[in-house]
């Protein structure tokens, strides 16, 4: 859900490593656990053996550029502003005599006393010195390296403020970039009604601030609370005056959350160093490729970080020699973890630089002597100086190839290098959603474009007539059409390609569409699907996003093209990140 992203987040990708981590908190800098007597320091950085003080360093003072004339602030000057808002780094904003300033830790209706750091001609970068007025939705982040890491960016702010924050960036991106109508929520008519919708708020709201301890609450401010059914809520229309044109406006309900929102991720890809007391791994530092060792993670699930602790453990035991980027030698890159959250099966990835594993038998025979609930351990070879984490090779060190996991009633095969989306809880509640969406009734013919290995349209199947299925990796649609035949599901078809190529083929086949869904990469839609879409006219479109700009750009493109978005939902894939997935429900004109 990190490590973020197909096509630049890896979704539904079966080889994706180099960009995955949705959302995510990045891949690269998931925190492992060791549970080896240490004096380590939880968060202490670590340069590479052998590797230069220039790799940790700047070589040299950067040249500062010219100070920009006429601004009504200087580099260094403090100020003390006003956030007025967070854009969608997590970044608060405020404005100094009219100029923006983007500040790393403010929250909106915060009051605080701000250095400014770097300036440009329309914006500028200041650094957080004081909090004069905490915003309600301020919390402690209870992560210890929270600030260096960077995984998660908005920790410090309560979930509930999170759910709302997501809504109103999704909302945004509709209005500025879409140039499309959204109906908001009157806040009068929220105020009325928070006490009534206080209690069920609290107990879907797991706040920030007390993690570990399942029995504290905090008071919601009317602001924070999330609204369940529609009809509680009354709606206008911003610059919208009349009846009619409300009736065409777009619903964009309250964020769907996590009742826990902490654990969730099934994933682990760690980065491995090396220092005199042997392996260590966790993260990269924040723009760089130091690695910071740390002992837990609070958003992996907890069995993630207890074997990547036991694989340093064991690994530092029979001398493993770990990676080093500059030399390229040693051999352990990084070490890669999967757990099924229904079945509880776990899979171990060991990436190497080379085939050959000193002490093999021996270290394997450890691992699953201290972690028995490991079904899988598999080795991928990566010999390429890239920062991508797998190699082309993946062999089978001992147990099964694949691990199996549930989305709801389908069952998939997860094998070394396929993808798998990270929170499954939550993918759950996404995909249950989009099959809302397309509302059917099992008579209908649907087309799932960037299908990925199956896991929409499995889910669609379930309720269509016949689903046909496109993706442009070929691997990806080999575990298709595996996962397909795990669940005996003989209404599914997939073909490799790209959907504005073989779509448009299944056309002139006859194949006509009821129900078209599109879940693309962060980048969107091609605008040749976008085409084939408006050519085929399908009733509904479903359109699933990992992107608010992109998806405002696409549905203004579909609008334009004799579609209604008549509503909009978005899910909260990855807590505590900025990230926020969405679904669309679009319809023909004419088709209620």
């Amino acid at each position: 859900m990190s490590n973020t992203n197909r096509s630049g987040r890896g979704k539904n990708r079966r080889n994706s490593a180099a960009s995955q981590g949705q959302g995510n908190a990045s891949a690269s800098r998931q925190p492992s656990q060791s549970s080896r007597p240490s004096t380590r320091q939880q968060g202490k950085e670590v340069r590479p053996q052998g590797a230069s003080l220039s790799a940790v360093r700047p070589k040299g003072r950067a040249r500062e550029s010219a100070p920009i004339e006429g601004l009504p602030v200087s580099k260094n000057e403090e100020t003390v502003i006003d956030i007025i808002g967070m854009n969608h780094d997590g970044e608060g904003v405020g404005r100094a005599n009219g100029y923006t300033l983007f500040v790393q830790g403010a929250l909106p209706g915060e009051t605080v006393r701000v250095r400014v750091m770097k300036t440009k001609k329309q914006y500028g970068y200041a650094k957080l010195l004081e909090i004069v007025k905490a915003s309600p939705d301020r919390v402690s982040a209870p992560c210890p390296i929270y600030d260096q890491c960077g995984g998660c960016q908005i920790q410090h702010m309560s979930y509930a403020g999170q759910l709302a924050w997501k809504r109103q960036l999704v909302v945004d991106n509709l209005q500025r970039i879409g140039k499309l109508n959204v109906m908001v929520e009157d806040a009068e008519t929220l105020a009325s009604n928070a006490q009534d919708d206080k209690e069920g708020a609290e107990q879907r709201v797991q706040d920030d601030a007390s993690v570990g301890d399942a029995n504290q609450t905090t008071e919601l401010a009317p602001s924070e609370v999330q609204m369940n059914g529609s009809n509680r809520i009354r709606l206008r229309l911003e610059g919208v005056m009349n009846e009619e044109d409300t009736e065409k406006s777009i619903r964009v309900l309250p964020t769907m959350g996590m009742d826990e929102p902490w654990r969730y991720r099934n994933k682990a890809q760690v980065p491995i160093g090396a220092t005199e007391g042997g392996l260590v791994g966790g993260f990269y530092a924040k723009g760089s490729h130091r690695i910071i060792d740390m002992e837990s993670c609070l958003i992996q699930h907890e069995h993630n970080d207890e074997v990547v602790a036991k694989v340093k453990e064991i690994g530092s035991h029979f001398g493993i020699s770990a990676y080093n980027e500059e030399t390229g030698r040693g051999l352990l890159r990084h070490v890669v973890v999967k757990k099924a959250f229904r079945t509880g099966e776990m899979m171990l990835v060991l990436v190497t630089n080379g085939r050959d594993i000193p002490y093999k038998d021996e270290w394997i025979g450890s691992i699953r002597e201290a972690i028995p609930h490991v079904a899988s351990i598999c080795q991928n070879v990566n010999k390429k100086q890239t920062n991508v984490i797998f190699g082309d090779e993946t062999r089978v060190l001992w147990g099964r190839d694949v691990i199996y996991d549930y989305i709801g009633d389908v069952q998939f095969a997860i094998s070394a290098r396929s993808f798998y989306q990270v929170n499954p809880v939550q993918t759950e509640v996404l995909y249950g959603k989009t099959v809302e969406y397309a509302g059917l009734s099992g008579k209908e013919t649907v087309i799932d474009a960037y299908c990925g290995i199956g896991t929409i349209s499995l889910f669609l199947a379930q309720h269509a007539d016949q689903v046909y299925g496109v993706e442009i990796v070929p691997e990806a649609i080999e575990d298709a059409r595996s996962n397909a035949l795990l669940n005996e599901m003989r209404n599914v078809k997939f073909e490799v390609g790209a959907s504005e190529d073989v779509i448009p083929r299944w056309k002139e086949q006859g194949i006509e569409a009821d129900v078209i869904v599109v879940d693309p990469p962060r980048k969107g839609c091609d605008p040749r699907l976008l085409d084939t879409i408006l050519e085929m006219k399908p009733e509904r479109v479903v359109y699933v996003s990992c992107n608010p700009s992109t998806l405002a750009r696409d549905l203004r493109v579909l609008e334009d093209g004799g579609y209604r978005t008549v509503e909009v939902t978005p899910v909260d894939m990855f807590p505590h990140t900025v990230h926020v997935e969405s679904v669309a429900m679009l319809k023909w004109k004419g088709q209620d």
